[in-house]
């Protein structure tokens, strides 16, 4: 067990790096942050002033490992878009906003999902589990800022019972959450359809049917607690998913988080800023699949030895 861990750890640590190299070298090519920085009417001697200042005068590789070496210290550099403030700084002080929509969006998810998957497995072959098919396709195939805009433009602007944009109360969770995490009902949906289709044809659930227990205690008491071991372990997945597929929905809600902190620092060319924004997101996302694996290691020891 311990050897798994700590090659799982390793392999987690290596893909960190990977992400910063990648991040690094795609923040540099979408232009020169200098030419944002500065004015249009500005000489050769700014830009080379400014270089200098920043460290952008540098050979790349340098950059790099100054980079990499203050990373590993927590300190990702001083933003160019606002001044005053460090990356990670800013970094924190959206992660909440971040934190509180994913974690709506999975509630919202797991409260659509749940009743619709175990619906469709019980009325097996007909119009009700035709209908969660349909809807399984419809999550899987819309795009979340189509659905956004949709979503926005019946319930806030046509209908005028939920707010555009910004942060506030549930109310303003609502939209900018089902637009996050319908892709994520129609995952769980289909988990839970299968688990209970597996559950309902065991030996033990047809005995509770001979002893005359009620039809609904059979399902949502027996058969949807065996049948939640599957979609309860994915649910660790699916947090980090919400949380690093929020860019869209915050830029189209306006939702301050790191998400749309993201979009502003990319629009900047802001690297310091994109930089801290992409590890910590990929920080979270490698970590929660590392604990995953951890906790699949204990529940099944043949996956140590894969």
């Amino acid at each position: 067990m311990q050897r798994y861990i700590a090659r799982r750890v390793l392999q987690s640590f290596l893909a960190i790096w990977v992400m910063s190299l990648i991040v690094f070298s795609l923040a540099r090519l979408s232009g020169n942050a200098l030419d944002v920085m500065l004015p249009m009417e500005s000489t050769q001697e700014d830009y080379d002033r400014l270089a200098k200042y920043w460290g952008l005068d540098q050979p790349v590789h340098v950059q790099y490992g100054i980079f990499v070496a203050r990373a590993l210290q927590g300190d990702f550099g001083m933003s160019w878009k606002w001044p005053g403030h460090s990356a990670m700084g800013l970094v924190m002080d959206r992660l909440p906003a971040t934190l509180q929509l994913a974690g709506f969006a999975l509630f919202v998810s797991a409260l659509i999902a749940l009743p619709i998957g175990v619906l469709s497995a019980v009325k097996k072959g007909t119009v009700w589990d035709s209908g969660a098919k349909v809807i399984a396709l419809l999550g899987q195939s819309l795009p979340g800022f189509w659905l956004g805009i949709v979503l926005m433009w019946i319930f806030a602007v046509h209908l005028g019972w939920l707010p555009t944009s910004g942060r506030g109360g549930i109310q303003y969770m609502i939209l900018p959450a089902i637009t996050l995490g319908w892709f994520q009902v129609a995952a769980i949906m289909r988990l839970v359809r299968s688990s209970m289709l597996d559950v309902l044809d065991t030996e033990f659930v047809k005995l509770t049917r001979i002893k005359g227990l009620a039809e609904w205690k059979v399902v949502w008491k027996h058969c949807l607690r065996n049948a939640s071991i599957t979609p309860l372990t994915f649910f660790a997945i699916i947090a980090g998913v919400l949380m690093t597929g929020s860019v869209v929905t915050e830029s189209v809600f306006s939702w301050p988080g790191t998400g749309l902190l993201a979009i502003d620092a990319v629009r900047a060319r802001d690297y310091q800023v994109v930089q801290a924004v992409v590890i910590v997101f990929s920080a979270i996302f490698i970590m929660t699949n590392l604990l995953v694996d951890i906790l699949y290691a204990y529940l099944d020891p043949r996956i140590r030895y894969r």
